[in-house]
């Protein structure tokens, strides 16, 4: 299972924008699109880090390559 980070862009943490948790899991998310995939370029698409809320699990996406990712101990 994936292990829990914190997040902070500029210096500013991120909380979830549903529930005001401060724990995430973190994974690459392809923004694929359907021109690229017709040709057989998706691999080439953009990616983004998406922060999955620990607590409720909402997606956030981020594209900026600022972003600070800090691992937790969960508890």
């Amino acid at each position: 299972m994936a292990k829990p980070v914190r997040a902070a862009l500029g210096g500013v943490w991120i909380k979830c924008n549903f529930c005001q948790g401060d724990l995430f899991r973190d994974r690459e998310v392809k923004l694929n699109s359907s021109g690229m995939e017709f040709m057989s370029l998706g691999w080439a698409n953009e990616s983004a880090t998406g922060l999955i809320c620990w607590n409720c699990g909402y997606v956030h996406l981020f594209v900026n390559r600022d972003l600070e990712l800090y691992k937790q101990k969960k508890g």
